[in-house]
């Protein structure tokens, strides 16, 4: 089964839909999810990293609308400590060998169920992680072996509006998507990008 097929199939199961109802946190992996995977290096290290403005809105909203987010990476960066802190993202864990004891230890943290934790990933090393997580989630240029064990895949690839249209799908599970958008037609919410 092909990513597109899987996409087109997976948003009108019911079960799935019901399945992304339940999120109270989405956990994401960083390069190849919130970036493109691409890793800028010059002699001092890591220089910068691309992020999708649509993602960062659509993680404004999640906060906004009693979703938690948590960046899990198995990087350091300032780059990444930044770009969490300037969306609001409290729940970072950078340098992380083992997602799935951390995505635990965060889930356990809030008091919530397997069935309540989501988490977006897009290479092997997130495919512990999915264990620990009641939905599992991928960009559309996301490995082989993470696209067949994610519940869902986005039609978009990572660092291009993967993490929106996730968060975009859990709202509107949730009826509060059409709100979202309601109050942004009115008037600005002063969101980070």
């Amino acid at each position: 089964m092909t990513a597109l097929e899987k996409t087109e199939k997976l948003p009108c199961s019911f079960g799935v839909y019901q399945k992304i109802s339940k999120i109270k946190l989405l956990a994401l992996d960083v390069d190849g999810v919130l970036t493109d995977g691409s890793i800028n290096m010059g002699a001092e290290g890591e220089i910068f990293k691309a992020f999708n403005v649509k993602d960062g809105l659509g993680i404004s909203c999640a906060l906004r609308n009693d979703i938690s987010i948590a960046i899990i990476t198995g990087r350091k960066s300032p780059i990444i400590h930044n770009r969490a802190k300037e969306l609001g993202i409290e729940l970072l864990s950078e340098g992380v060998k083992d997602k799935y004891s951390e995505l635990m230890r965060i889930a356990k943290e809030l008091k919530l169920s397997r069935e309540e934790v989501a988490y977006m990933g897009d290479d092997l090393n997130d495919l512990a992680a999915f264990r620990a997580a009641g939905i599992k989630f991928a960009p559309a240029d996301a490995v082989h072996e993470v696209l067949a064990a994610a519940d869902y895949i986005s039609t978009k690839n990572g660092g291009q509006g993967a993490v929106r249209e996730v968060i975009e799908r859990i709202l509107s599970s949730q009826g509060k998507w059409q709100g979202i958008v309601t109050a942004y037609s009115s008037c600005g919410q002063g969101d980070k990008q």
